[in-house]
């Protein structure tokens, strides 16, 4: 891609803002309902207070909360709310963020800095401190180990359930470990883990114990309200110290919101960061972030205060319908099963007679866009390559037209073949190890199912690249997407 200087003379607005326009061509239309993935669609008339409201504190930066005081405001009034919806009590403390990673990242630092001291031998030794993670966690985990030099330890789940297993979890702490994780719900299966178990673990072992509810934290309650039998997972549960919930999902604010809640001030210490050790200002952040745009918390703010508690209730009553009657789908359909239970508004289904990427193809091909989550496996143990539906309410009007054309794509597919290319790769990749072959010869390899690496185009990712990045390994996989983003961006 050739590199392009900024304009000698600069444009009208109305000219910029087309060009801008023209470049959603080939994004996803997610305001026509038919996107069951990544998005989160409060509606016409929400989304236009959200816009008016994010506009309105644009420019306000967070860097300094002496200097806007409405920020202040706004984000305690939000973390009230949050606090109170998942148990809190007056000693709960929390920050707003950008997102589920920014609230994981902040929690895994919180955790390590109070285990440090609490245990100033983790500071000396030359061990990594450990974070116990079923391998359902979120991999902003991962991702956050990775920033903060945490060693993860990786625990197999149930292989039914694909809740975390409690026993597997206190044989993999050893004297380096600080943190346990659970999430309410995951992402891949949505199931709620054994919280309580969980955190009497940590408790019993002094351990620092995380429920990421970063994806059901906000939708739980109301199912619960709604007659969902679910287990307890949030602040009320003994042992909890920290839990992250995303309001960017369904609470429908704009992206990025979040919060990180913490059962008192004295964990919460260990988030911030103060640095008064140079020539500039002295600077403490609550957040990863420095300066932050106000839009986000004001943003948020205004969709709670315009949904309402019975607003959300209302919403969580019709999505839960329509998930009681996919997984009825699902269950009934003899080429299909669910991968576990679903505790919320996320089914994952797949097939041992249908090929599920190809199947995904035909289904997208009638104008929708389901998402496919490649298959893990362990010892004793997988998750299979699967379709992954996320229902929401602007989903709900086309819910039984989407259920057909499965149905229908279903018998499209059943009898289809890997493409030649697949079968060749697989013989390839049987004799290869990807994580030590050279650059070059990965990049042959990825051009020839269609990802071009240096084009800084956006291949369409099919049943045919799918198939083979299902056969490799976690690793493996990992160092082909590292390689296919440093090529995708200049």
């Amino acid at each position: 891609m050739s590199r392009t200087p900024i304009p000698p003379k600069g444009s009208p607005a109305q000219d910029v803002l087309e060009r801008l326009e023209g470049f959603r061509a080939a994004d996803l239309d997610w305001r026509s309902g038919k996107v069951w993935a990544y998005m989160y669609d409060p509606g016409e008339e929400s989304e236009a207070l959200i816009k008016r409201a994010y506009m309105a504190y644009l420019s306000e930066n967070g860097l300094d909360p002496t200097a806007f005081p409405s920020l202040v405001r706004l984000e305690n009034e939000v973390i009230a709310m949050a606090a109170a919806h998942v148990g809190g009590d007056e000693q709960t403390v929390g920050n707003f963020t950008s997102g589920g990673t920014e609230s994981i990242i902040l929690a895994c630092k919180a955790a390590r800095d109070w285990a440090r001291s609490k245990r100033p031998e983790l500071a000396r030794s030359a061990q990594r401190p450990k974070i116990v993670l079923p391998s359902t966690a979120h991999a902003a985990f991962h991702k956050a180990a990775h920033y903060l030099d945490l060693e993860v330890v990786l625990v197999d789940v149930d292989p039914d359930t694909f809740k975390a297993d409690v026993a597997a979890m206190e044989a993999a702490i050893d004297e380096h470990a600080i943190m346990i994780v659970g999430s309410a719900v995951s992402y891949a299966h949505c199931v709620i883990d054994p919280i309580p178990e969980l955190a009497a673990l940590a408790k019993a072992k002094g351990l620092w114990m995380h429920v990421d509810g970063c994806m059901g934290g906000f939708l739980l309650p109301y199912f619960r309200r709604l007659g969902r039998e679910l287990p307890d997972f949030d602040l009320r549960v003994e042992g909890v110290c920290s839990m992250s919930m995303d309001l960017h999902k369904y609470a429908f604010a704009a992206k990025g919101a979040s919060v990180i809640l913490y059962k008192h001030k004295s964990l919460r210490r260990h988030q911030i960061f103060t640095c008064a050790n140079w020539t500039g200002y002295s600077i403490t952040n609550a957040t990863v972030q420095s300066s932050k745009s106000g839009g986000p918390v004001a943003a948020a703010w205004a969709i709670l205060q315009h949904v309402g508690d019975d607003g959300y209730l209302e919403i969580s009553r019709q999505v839960l319908e329509a998930t009681e009657k996919v997984t009825k789908f699902v269950d009934e359909h003899p080429d299909l099963f669910q991968l576990g239970s679903t505790d919320m508004n996320h089914v994952s289904f797949s097939s041992k007679r249908v090929p599920i990427f190809r199947l995904a193809d035909a289904v997208n091909e009638r104008g929708w866009y389901v998402q496919v989550q490649l298959g893990y496996r362990w010892q004793g143990g997988e998750s299979p390559a699967n379709i992954h539906l996320v229902i929401n309410p602007a989903n709900l009007r086309w819910l039984d037209a989407l259920l057909e054309d499965i149905r229908a794509c279903i018998e499209e597919v059943r009898d289809s073949e890997p493409s030649p290319l697949t079968k060749t790769l697989e013989q390839t990749l049987a004799q290869v190890d990807l994580t030590n072959i050279d650059d070059e010869t990965l990049r042959q390899m990825m051009a020839m199912v269609g990802i071009t690496p240096g084009s800084g185009s956006v291949p369409k990712v099919g049943a045919e690249i799918n198939e083979v990045l299902d056969m490799l390994e976690p690793a493996a996989r990992e160092r082909v997407f590292t390689e296919f983003m440093n090529e995708l961006f200049v």
